[in-house]
């Protein structure tokens, strides 16, 4: 669930369970985790610029408490596209299962145009209506995290029998940008498809909801990002992810989240996956908890004995290495 914003107060008080399916969904290009706080647990958070869609379906009392460029409201759950602007979220003790969604898993899944999920937070009808709605509210009466995660892989396979099919070219070039880091030109991109750079930039950002450009520049961030939490000087992290230089990832750093990679090194996720992190789903799941603050406790979601045939995703190129992955996800205790 985003980022922990340790500048200005924001904090994560009190620990929290962390719980994922084993084996992930059976649909590709989708994480799902649930996350529970202990009792007397608090949440402050700023939402971080991520290569995915993100969708928590909050249950219980709490509500979250979001304030960003519309304004404050109040919901029991959320949508946040990959740049969703300035947004900081607040709520008391609070369980929720959330979803980390490709562009492309969103676009085949989501009623609305990628494009609008892009510099704001929105409620679960924006982007799918009354049925989003009801899911929440099946998850809020659910008797517990299997019945949780099987009411999430039903209505996504469902969603996934009758979406549109993202272009072949399109799905490549997104697979080819995040295979490489974000380190790619358009116009080899543009070549690799047969494309005109300016078919490729117009067809992209229509299925993705950002340029080729800035979809390059948001998974290079994002890994940066991701060094400079795991204890990467600025240096070493803007070498390895291709920057000219520090100065260069400074700047990326500003124009995604307002401060300095210092400052950015303080903001801790939950879930650090693969963008397009995916396995079947099973019924089993295992449960996981971080409640000393500064640890991060890491969870494993074990694989399938046996091969397991590709999971469904409408408009996502088949992962080249015919194998379900492997998840890692990192437990919140700041």
């Amino acid at each position: 669930m985003y980022g922990d914003d340790s500048e200005g107060g924001g904090d994560l008080e009190g620990g929290w369970d962390t719980v994922l399916p084993v084996g992930g969904t059976a649909v590709r290009g989708v994480h799902v985790a649930g996350y529970r706080s202990h009792p007397g647990g608090r949440l402050d958070m700023r939402v971080l610029p991520q290569p995915f869609v993100t969708v928590v379906l909050g249950f219980g009392d709490a509500l979250l408490h979001i304030e960003g460029g519309s304004g404050r409201v109040a919901l029991p759950g959320l949508v946040a596209g990959p740049v969703p602007g300035p947004t900081r979220i607040r709520s008391g003790r609070f369980s929720c299962v959330e979803l980390r969604l490709s562009p492309l898993a969103a676009y085949a899944l989501m009623d609305t145009a990628p494009a609008d999920l892009q510099g704001a937070v929105t409620g679960l009808e924006e982007p799918w209506g009354a049925p989003g709605r009801r899911l929440g509210e099946r998850i809020a009466g659910a008797g517990g995290w299997p019945e949780r995660f099987a009411l999430v892989d039903r209505f996504l396979v469902e969603r996934a029998a009758r979406a549109p099919t993202a272009d072949a070219e399109v799905a490549a070039s997104w697979s080819a940008i995040v295979a490489r880091q974000g380190r790619v030109r358009i116009g080899d991109l543009a070549a690799a498809c047969g494309w005109s750079r300016k078919r490729l930039w117009a067809r992209f950002t229509a299925q993705v909801g950002l340029t080729p450009k800035r979809a390059a520049m948001l998974v290079r961030f994002h890994g940066a990002a991701r060094r400079l939490r795991a204890g990467a000087d600025v240096a070493e992290a803007a070498l390895a992810c291709g920057y000219v230089d520090q100065s260069h990832l400074h700047r990326e750093v500003r124009e995604f989240t307002g401060c300095t990679p210092g400052a950015l090194v303080r903001l801790a996720t939950s879930a650090d996956v693969d963008v397009d992190g995916d396995a079947p789903a099973r019924a089993a799941h295992r449960v996981d908890t971080g409640t000393h603050p500064g640890t991060q406790p890491t969870h494993l979601a074990k694989q399938p004995t046996q091969p397991a045939k590709q999971p469904t995703h409408p408009g996502q190129a088949p992962d080249s290495s015919g194998s379900a992955a492997t998840h890692l996800a990192k437990g919140k205790t700041q």
